[in-house]
């Protein structure tokens, strides 16, 4: 058996999240190609057991380590890693910037990047061996549905069209050779798969306390399926219109943009789920600071961490500082003021000279999300936020809006791993904004549907008793603004203010930078961006808390543009005065590996890879 099989961790949080050693001789029992004897394929049980592996797959469900690079924070650094315009790291990243290169290894194309993808379909050639429960057994294949369709669907995003296999593959099937099947296609299959997914996985149940067992349920490949659906669909539409090389011909996305539509009006009418905080103070921050979500509503599947078996992550380590990144001026001047209108000449808009004016009458969220020093943000046990990390080299902010999102102040201890802060992998606001979205695509949103959906997240944050308030979306009003106040000129106010919404309430959870493909928005978002920071002038001449003596020197350091506003790239090399240099005919899909291309002589490369 191949000896990276055996190195696979299977850990499965079951409940309590109980630690699952690794087996060997378990897995030596898997033979690489031939199916077993059948001793492992004989219960319900043993598929379970089989299927373990799979939880603690970072190429399916990712762990503590973010998506590369430095200062893992989970979920909170994807955006920065990835390459956003709403959250960036010190260093400004190369997709962005057009310095992309066909990777002459086979980076995500070798054999072990299709592991995954061999050990689901290799229980699928097995599974029908075992004899017990049909539910159960039924169960089982759900989830081994509901991983396909992850694997599939980074495929998907990352090279566009690929191969489609739903059956066990040996080294000699010629069907290792074929073309690369359409995306549209593919993303057929993995929503066909999720129909059975979701008829076969158990819901989490309708009461108050939600069933939980640390295994996927009905509900999160519900939410996976409108995902993939509105991402498709959005794709396929705005890149047709748009007539770029990654349209696929003869389909406009309406039938993915309803599939997405379809799957959360079903999610929403089940009643199986509910936001989390509501009408609570900082209801929206709590969202994401917990180290378990075992009675929440609204996070439906997630992983859970507990440092008594050595099972820990270190985002506290960065999220304490600046995690080598900061939120930009574009994220923070997305939010609304608290009545709904925009920042732009509203009268109780305070300006942003320091960050208490930023979010003085603002939407909630914005003070739930960046680091404000009122004495209230506390970074560590017993130590309220005071100054950004700009002197912090290993940790440093790169903007002066800090992520406080996702931060449980503890004591930071850099040589492990101390912390044991839950993941979130799908929660149920991501599914009101994508009702929310697709109907305003199909131009059939009304304000019924804005108080079943955006609302509801608004909502959320009132706490009148402390008087802290966020007016309604109005589907009239949003209709009324006039079109000098769209950030996507090309698309209705409606369209544009459920984009905004979901930046707002989605901000630095990892979805910016496919929001930004599917709506083919790099030219407008991307391609020429130069981000900018806080105002500098506030942190100028200040002197520092014991402990930060050289705060001064950073600030120093620092460049801003002619109004004062922070320049982060401006002393990076090589990075153009205009700003990003995104290829607009290219780096919305990765390259294949030249060596792929020599291998297998029916695969084609991506446009204008050359």
């Amino acid at each position: 058996m191949n000896t990276d099989i055996k190195k696979i961790f299977l850990a499965l949080f079951l409940g309590t999240f109980i630690f699952v050693a690794c087996n060997d001789d378990f897995l030596e029992r898997f033979p690489e190609n031939a199916i077993s004897d059948g001793a492992v394929w004989r219960s319900p049980s043993d598929l379970q057991m089989y299927l373990n592996s799979l939880y603690n797959r970072s190429d399916l469900l990712m762990r503590d380590e973010g998506t590369g690079g430095h200062a893992p924070m989970g979920i909170y650094s994807i955006d920065r890693d990835q390459g956003s315009d709403t959250q960036i790291p010190a260093t400004f990243n190369s997709r962005m910037n057009g310095q992309g290169a066909i990777p002459s290894g086979n980076t995500g194309w070798a054999a072990g990047d299709w592991l995954a993808l061999r050990q689901i379909n290799y229980f699928f050639a097995n599974y029908q061996r075992a004899e017990g429960d049909e539910d159960e057994i039924n169960r089982t294949v759900g989830e081994a549905l509901f991983f396909r369709a992850i694997f599939y669907f980074a495929k998907v995003r990352q090279f566009g069209d690929v191969p489609w296999y739903d059956e066990l593959l040996n080294p000699d099937d010629e069907a290792l050779y074929k073309p690369r099947d359409r995306r549209d296609i593919v993303v057929d299959n993995i929503l066909a798969d999720l129909d059975r997914a979701v008829l076969y996985l158990p819901s989490r149940g309708t009461g108050a306390t939600p069933t939980w067992n640390g295994r996927v349920n009905k509900e999160a490949a519900m939410i996976l399926q409108a995902r993939i659906a509105l991402y498709e669909g959005t794709w396929q539409k705005y890149h047709g219109i748009g007539n770029t090389p990654f349209a696929v011909p003869g389909s406009n996305g309406q039938k993915y943009i309803e599939k997405a539509r379809d799957v959360t009006n079903a999610l929403i009418a089940s009643g199986a789920c509910a936001l989390d905080g509501v009408g609570q103070l900082n209801g929206y921050q709590n969202v994401f600071n917990r180290e378990t979500y075992a009675t929440s509503r609204e996070v439906v599947f997630w992983r859970q961490f507990n440092l008594s078996i050595g099972l820990g992550n270190s985002w506290s380590n960065w999220s304490t500082y600046g995690a080598l990144s900061g939120l930009t001026k574009r994220m923070i001047d997305m939010y609304l003021m608290n009545d709904g209108a925009p920042i732009e000449g509203h009268a109780n808009y305070q300006g942003d000279e320091t960050l208490l004016d930023v979010v003085a009458n603002r939407d909630p969220r914005l003070n739930q999300t960046i680091y404000v020093d009122d004495g209230l943000h506390i970074q560590l046990p017993g130590q309220p936020f005071v100054l950004p990390a700009f002197d912090i080299n290993d940790r440093r902010n790169t903007t002066g809006y800090q992520l406080y999102k996702g931060h449980i102040p503890r004591s930071v201890t850099l040589s492990g791993s101390s912390g044991q802060q839950a993941l979130i992998y799908f929660r149920y606001a991501e599914a009101l904004l994508i009702n929310a979205e697709a109907k305003a695509e199909l131009g059939t949103i009304t304000q019924a549907d804005l108080d079943a959906t955006v609302n509801l997240l608004r909502r959320r944050l009132n706490v009148p008793a402390e008087g802290i308030t966020m007016a309604d979306m109005n589907l009239a009003a949003v209709n009324a603004l006039p079109a000098s106040s769209r950030m996507f000129p090309d698309v209705s106010n409606i369209i544009n203010e459920i984009r905004r919404e979901r930046a707002v309430e989605l901000a630095a959870e990892g979805f910016r930078r496919d929001d930004i493909f599917r709506w083919a928005a790099a030219g407008l978002l991307i391609r020429d961006y130069v981000p900018l920071g806080a105002k500098l002038a506030q942190w100028e001449n200040i002197v520092p808390p014991e402990g930060r003596a050289g705060f001064p020197a950073a600030v120093e350091g620092l460049r801003t543009d002619a109004d004062g506003y922070i320049l982060p790239y401006a002393l990076q090399p090589n990075f153009p005065t205009t700003g990003f240099n995104f290829d607009l005919g290219r780096d919305y899909l990765n390259a294949l590996p030249s060596g792929q291309l020599t291998q297998f002589p029916n695969l084609s490369q991506n446009p204008n890879w050359e």
